[in-house]
């Protein structure tokens, strides 16, 4: 694909998240776009985020566990860019009418205190280099319509980044076990779904280790102090104003959010 192309594609998504409008599928549209297409227009997506004032605070993997690739109907992990504007803390009401069509998913946020540079990267390499990890929530947000979505979509679409919130709860990954570690999700004071740390990737360290050295072969590292979300442990979960979700990591702790308001569509 040419750079006209993937600028017009990049552009078209930044208007989608500036708009809260839902475009068509890049793939229907463009039938030949490969992987690297859609990464080349994840980093126009972005750039035009980072030259709107926003800075790069972290990164994602997604549709590492089974129940997300399923629902996106995507079968291999991917990567997003985390920027400062998708940035709650635990107890923050988000307002639904920033976003188009949310959906919240549990997981592990590893924030680091060193800098990983793959390849080469094990998980006893980010478990080292981890200064301590959060129970979190990632509210995935697709700029196109209805989610119809191939990977080549997600991508393109900064790995259909939404927002997220960390917990209040630092934990050791040196002394908690992270990938025997079980996650209930509760929505409204209710029971949605259970997990557990070995349904990414093996083991959340796993998955940021795969991350890292993914992206060490691009030429970007991981930077202290970043956080990285390392995929959910959870189904994904529609939400509405009113809604109410709680994710408690057993040895951990939990995370809580709330939302107000109503998208746009």
């Amino acid at each position: 694909m040419d750079e006209l192309k993937i600028n017009h594609y990049g552009d078209e998504l930044y208007e989608a998240f500036v708009k809260h409008t839902p475009v068509r599928p890049l793939l229907e549209r463009e039938p030949t776009i490969t992987i690297e297409d859609a990464y080349k227009i994840q980093e126009r997506f972005v750039a035009r985020r980072l030259a709107a004032g926003e800075r790069i605070v972290g990164k994602k993997i997604g549709a590492t566990s089974k129940p997300v690739q399923d629902f996106l109907g995507v079968y291999q992990p991917d990567f997003g860019m985390l920027t400062s504007g998708m940035v709650y803390q635990e107890g923050d009401t988000i307002d639904l009418s920033t976003m188009i069509q949310p959906k919240a998913e549990a997981e592990l946020a590893f924030v680091l205190k060193e800098d990983l540079k793959g390849p080469g990267i094990t998980a006893m390499d980010v478990i080292r280099a981890t200064d301590y990890v959060l129970p979190c929530f990632e509210i995935v947000d697709s700029r196109i319509v209805d989610w119809k979505i191939k990977i080549q979509d997600t991508v393109a679409d900064n790995a259909s980044c939404g927002v997220f919130v960390l917990g209040k709860t630092r934990g050791d990954p040196r002394v908690l076990d992270i990938t025997l570690a079980g996650m209930v999700l509760e929505k409204n004071g209710e029971i949605f779904s259970t997990g557990v740390g070995a349904a990414v990737q093996g083991s959340p360290a796993n998955a940021v280790a795969w991350l890292a050295n993914t992206l060490g072969a691009l030429g970007i590292p991981f930077k202290a102090g970043e956080v990285i979300l390392s995929g959910s442990q959870s189904s994904l979960i529609p939400v509405v104003g009113g809604d109410a979700l709680v994710c408690t990591v057993g040895g951990l702790g939990s995370c809580r959010v709330q939302f107000s308001g109503k998208t746009s569509l």
